[in-house]
This record gives structure tokens, C-alpha cells and sequence, in this order.
């Protein structure tokens, strides 16, 4: 809304959208002054795209969270790797009978909007509760004091997975054990107690690829104690 008002000047739409490089376009959008938006929301498959809610199983959901699925082909779509027809089919086509599969987990809400959560690898399980890494790192940035964030899992004995975020306050801001306390209420407060980071890790910097992605595989490692692999894709 702050963007809408102060950037846009309340004439330009706020879209969020869901697809890859490998769709070749969009595939679930607004479409400006057709589609009702929400804040946080890639809201309803572009016209011509059949996006379908599945569980782990591949039977359809028609509401809460599980996995994104293309059900129809669509004019813009990879037709192969080349070279590697195997790994095409592999890495997309493998998990479910017929139905595209790019590895993301999202949410349908009671007017058929989407909600994207990410890749399923940062969905975490927490004490039986799904819970988006960008949830969370969304309800850390709002903190007056933060700059950037990113949240990983790692394995509790418990809560089978556990909260462990990376975090980058602003300019002028000094962590503190008070400050990081402060975090995990502010994110209990926006989402739920459920959702508190168990370990929140201040970071001068977080690892990004030169594209500006942040690496969360490096996070992983790091809050695991494992080692963190091919570093050659990062900008610093």
C-alpha cells in the first residue's frame, strides 16, 4: 500500500506473479483493471493456464496448502533441455502423472487466489504447521531495525524443523541478545508463536548470487555446521 501511494502515485498496479524462466511467461497474475488484487497475492492463473492445488500425492486440493501443478500445456512452455530429454522430464515432468511440477508449494484461499510459498525445499514443517520461509522473513523486514532477512530450517528433535534466521539490521542499528528477543515476539505478533525463530544469526552481509538471489543452500550449511560447496555464483 505504501508502494501503491508513494511510488506508483496511486496510478500504476501492484502485481505479484508466479512463474519461471522455464514457463516462458507469467503464469498466474492480476490482470490490471480485470482482476481484484490482494496485497501478498499472485491471485489467479493468467487466461489459457491451468494451474492446479495438489498434495503430496498429486489428488487436487481445492483449498489450504500443498503444491503448484500446470495441468495443460501452454504456447511459451521448455520443451526439453538440450541435449538431455531425460532430465526435462525428470526434473518437471517425474513427480506427478501428467502434470507440470516446478518444485513450488503454495496456498488457495476461498476465492480460488494464490498465495505463493515458495520452493518446498524453504516450506518448513514445523510441529506439524507449514510455514513459508518468506512468511517469515517478510514479518522480520517489517521491524523498523531490519534491513534484509532470510530464514532457513534446520532439524529439531521436537518440532521435527526449527526456525533459524540470518539477519542484516539497518545502518546505525547494534545487534543485541534484547534486539533478537525482540524479533522473535515481533514475529510471534505477525504470523503466530508458532512461527518464532528459534536461533536468529546477525550477518554484516547475506551470500547473493550475482543476479541478487540470496543462497539460501549456503545459509543452510552454515546454520548446520556442514560444508558450503560451490561458492563460485556468488557476488561476494
Amino acid at each position: 500500500i505504501w508502494y501503491h501511494k508513494h511510488i506508483g502515485r496511486e496510478r500504476c498496479p501492484i502485481v505479484d506473479t508466479w512463474w519461471q524462466t522455464e514457463t516462458g511467461a507469467i503464469m498466474i497474475t492480476p490482470l490490471p483493471g480485470v482482476v481484484t488484487t490482494k496485497p501478498g497475492s499472485a491471485t489467479i492463473p493468467f487466461p489459457g493456464i491451468s494451474a492446479q492445488l495438489v498434495d503430496q500425492k498429486g489428488t487436487p486440493l481445492p483449498l489450504g496448502g500443498g503444491l503448484l501443478t500446470l495441468t495443460e500445456p501452454w504456447p511459451a512452455m521448455l520443451r526439453t533441455i538440450y541435449g538431455d530429454d531425460a532430465r526435462y522430464r525428470d526434473t518437471y515432468w517425474s513427480k506427478f502423472d501428467n502434470k507440470y511440477f516446478a518444485g513450488d508449494g503454495a496456498k488457495l484461499d476461498e476465492e480460488g487466489y494464490w498465495w505463493i510459498l515458495g520452493r518446498v525445499d524453504d516450506v518448513l514443517n514445523v510441529a506439524g504447521h507449514r510455514i513459508g520461509t518468506m512468511e517469515v522473513e517478510s514479518a522480520l523486514v517489517d521491524h523498523p531495525s531490519v534491513a534484509e532477512a532470510a530464514v532457513v530450517g534446520k532439524a529439531h528433535e521436537l518440532k521435527g524443523q526449527a526456525i533459524a534466521a540470518f539477519v542484516t539490521v539497518k545502518e546505525g542499528v547494534k545487534p543485541s541478545a534484547e534486539l533478537r528477543d525482540d524479533l522473535r515476539e515481533h514475529v510471534a505478533r505477525k504470523i503466530g508463536a508458532i512461527a518464532k525463530p528459534d536461533d536468529i544469526l546477525f550477518s554484516a552481509d547475506l551470500p547473493k548470487t550475482r543476479s541478487g538471489k540470496i543462497m539460501r543452500r549456503l545459509l543452510k550449511s552454515r546454520a548446520l555446521g556442514l560444508p558450503e560447496g560451490d561458492t563460485s555464483t556468488l557476488e561476494d
